[in-house]
């Protein structure tokens, strides 16, 4: 009787076991799928984001004869329109060249778009290296620099870099890079005593939602930050003077995306009704997301100013 005890013991107790590790083998599996999930959901939207950027910049030099991707810096001299776009543009690499610190000779300039600004830099006599995950995009940049640089065609967060680099600056391109693992890697690539620039968009803690996405929380940014070996240099607000070109986007939306996409939508609902039918049904969840995204009349200036704070950052690595 004992030996019987001691046996059924012992099974329950294997069976309790393997039911332990089964459920652990479960949640190991689900964790995995999720860590998969997650990490396919980043990569359609850096493959997105990517995209988007490339189309700019063909759309932009085409019709526009725009050489930047960026928003641009409205000083109150220039009159706020789409002909002036370009002008902004320039007025923001200025601006942007005249807060790197004395001293500076090596720049890694990470999500470079076309090159422009490298290239601004390399006439000045700063030796530049480039940073871009997009392939267009880095080409793009090849061909405007030619030998002058070396491109990485790479996220800044796989980018391994055999020399080190007295300032690294993220022109609009911080807010594509996971947080911490940027400020990891900028750590590891910048000489001692360097520097770190930044000029990018973040989001406020506020209520409500605007229809422009884009920009890591300015509160989460200040939390790792001040955890990191840095001394903050700089910390300029300059909302108000990228937000115009939102409103000039929030025009372009409204007499030219607006009606060429009903006029195109008429097309194909009098050209292909049955098919118009049965693609607004399945899609009808998505399509009304993309109207209020596109067209909903949340993105302007105003609401940028609201909702986004541009800022300029210059952080020095204390170690």
């Amino acid at each position: 009787m004992v030996v019987w005890l001691i046996c059924c013991g012992g099974l329950l107790c294997s069976n309790s076991n393997k039911t332990e590790v089964g459920k652990k083998k479960q949640l190991s599996s689900q964790r995995t799928l999720e860590s998969r999930m997650v990490n396919v959901k980043k990569a359609r939207k850096s493959i997105s984001r990517e995209t988007g950027l490339e189309i700019a910049s063909i759309c932009g030099k085409y019709f526009l004869n725009l050489e930047n991707l960026h928003y641009g810096y409205w000083t109150g001299e220039l009159e706020v329109n789409i002909a002036n776009l370009r002008t902004a543009q320039e007025e923001y690499t200025k601006f942007l060249i005249s807060h790197i610190p004395a001293g500076v000779k090596t720049i890694l300039d990470v999500g470079c778009g076309t090159g422009q600004i490298a290239r601004s830099l390399l006439d000045m006599g700063y030796d530049v290296d480039c940073v871009s995950p997009s392939g267009f995009l880095a080409e793009q940049t090849r061909e405007l620099l030619g030998d002058k640089s070396n491109i990485f065609e790479c996220r800044y967060e796989e980018l391994q870099p055999e020399k080190r680099y007295d300032l690294i600056l993220f022109a609009e391109s911080l807010q594509y890079i996971g947080l911490e693992q940027g400020l990891k890697n900028t750590l590891r690539f910048l000489n001692s005593d360097s520097y770190m620039l930044i000029c990018d968009v973040f989001r406020r803690d506020v209520e409500g939602k605007m229809g422009l996405g884009g920009g890591c929380k300015l509160s989460k940014f200040y939390d790792l930050i001040a955890k990191r070996p840095f001394r903050l240099v700089k910390d300029l607000d300059i909302t108000k003077e990228t937000a115009p070109s939102i409103d000039i986007l929030d025009d372009a939306i409204k007499n030219v995306g607006r009606p060429v996409v009903h006029s195109a939508l008429h097309l194909f609902s009098n050209r292909h009704p049955i098919a118009f039918k049965l693609l607004e049904w399945k899609y009808r969840k998505k399509l009304n997301k993309l109207n209020d995204k596109y067209f909903g009349g949340d993105r302007t200036g105003e609401n940028f100013k609201k909702f986004k704070s541009y800022r300029l950052f210059l952080y020095k690595k204390t170690t």
